[in-house]
């Protein structure tokens, strides 16, 4: 990948407010890459992804239709670490195959920046083509209820999700800018801007 492109990493923990931060970063002019959709893609019937994920988890996760048992999974992979790390594995090489083909296009549009949405940017190892990396961080409860409200999941599927993440810290010392979103959406809205402006005036 060319140099031209300036690469900022966008994580942090589940239910933090990303959404929010990477929409001002869009109306500032970034190419958004969304690794969250991208994994969606490579889960599709048409995708190999799919059909090495039912070789390593059987039929518990496959639907009649042929399509991807999100629930069942999740329930298998989010209650075993060992069982996440090698559903990752299995994902994260077309996951990033397909990553690096987003910046490809973005740069062959003329874009100067890139903003790759990305939950597990440091476990998928997407953070080493990151030029710099912002984290949005925010306090448990009310990341929980969030993701109960937006996943329709129960309390203990929340919590397990949760402690599924990298911890707070973890975020806090391997990023370059942290937003810490415990106030009103205004608030986030304002610190991604001014994240997005630092960002822009450095690499300009």
């Amino acid at each position: 990948m060319s140099r031209k492109l300036r690469v900022i990493g966008l994580t942090g923990q589940t239910g933090a407010g990303k959404s929010t931060v990477s929409e001002v970063f869009q109306k500032r002019g970034f190419a958004v890459v969304n690794a969250d959709l991208i994994a969606r893609k490579v889960a599709e019937p048409s995708h190999p992804c799919l059909h090495e994920v039912f070789a390593a988890f059987g039929e518990t996760v496959r639907r009649p239709d042929g399509t991807l048992n999100r629930k069942a999974l999740a329930a298998i992979v989010f209650h075993d670490k060992s069982q996440l790390e090698r559903l990752n594995g299995i994902m994260y090489p077309h996951i990033t195959a397909m990553v690096r083909e987003a910046f490809a296009e973005a740069e062959r549009q003329g874009k100067i920046f890139a903003l790759l949405d990305a939950p597990t940017l440091f476990e998928s190892g997407e953070d080493a083509l990151c030029d710099c990396i912002v984290s949005v961080i925010a306090p448990k409860d009310v990341r929980k209820q969030r993701i109960m409200a937006r996943d329709g999941l129960t309390a203990s599927e929340a919590d397990a999700r949760m402690n599924a993440q990298l911890s707070e810290e973890f975020f806090t010392e391997h990023s370059d800018l942290v937003i810490r979103n415990d106030g009103t959406i205004r608030d986030l809205a304002a610190a991604a801007e001014n994240a997005a402006a630092q960002i822009i005036q450095q690499y300009k």
